[in-house]
């Protein structure tokens, strides 16, 4: 007996949210500030994301999200080792699966809080005038932050985002996102 009542409690819960249920896709642009020690880069970061939201009781929602983007973030610095040598950092692909929670403000906006985790790609290449070497290597880290969702009609909307993420050997990023998307 006590299985069937929480069964039953369980279909109650998952039918209006699965009814309420949303999958989106969207493509992303912003502001990308990689941090290494204290010494900051900046750059664009572009890139795509896919989620599903599900609307739980009254305004709260929860989902996750999935993304790729890349990003134009690099730096250089000069006569490292000889005189006229070049050593370079470049940020590269960042992959981030994160869980979100929110709610509704009114019915186009959402407000929520994120977090979860995050991989970026780094390539470090090094040019002394005779020889060029090159070595990537992907940092393991973790993702916040927070966004402000507007519905425009019909399934497309818009965003905005801020994200920090922390990464292994003293890494660091900050992203300021504007995102489109369309839900299905």
């Amino acid at each position: 007996m006590k299985k069937i009542a929480i069964a039953a409690t369980a279909v109650l819960f998952a039918v209006p949210a699965a009814a309420n249920a949303q999958a989106y896709v969207q493509a992303q642009t912003g502001l990308d500030s990689v941090s290494v020690d204290g010494g900051s880069s900046e750059g664009l970061t572009y890139g795509v994301a896919a989620g599903y939201d599900i609307q739980a009781r009254d305004a709260l929602f929860f989902g996750i999200q999935a993304s790729v983007s890349d990003s134009t973030t690099k730096d250089c610095l000069r006569d490292v080792a000889v005189a006229d040598d070049k050593l370079c950092v470049r940020s590269g692909r960042d992959l981030a699966a994160v869980a979100r929670i929110g709610t509704n403000v009114g019915e186009t906006t959402k407000l929520y809080l994120l977090g979860g985790y995050t991989n970026a790609r780094i390539r470090v290449t090094y040019n002394d005038g005779t020889n060029k070497d090159s070595a990537g290597t992907n940092l393991d880290g973790y993702r916040i932050g927070a966004g402000f969702e507007h519905d425009f009609g019909g399934n497309l909307f818009g965003k905005v985002e801020y994200n920090y993420s922390n990464y292994e050997h003293g890494f660091s990023r900050h992203y300021a996102l504007a995102g489109f998307g369309v839900k299905f």
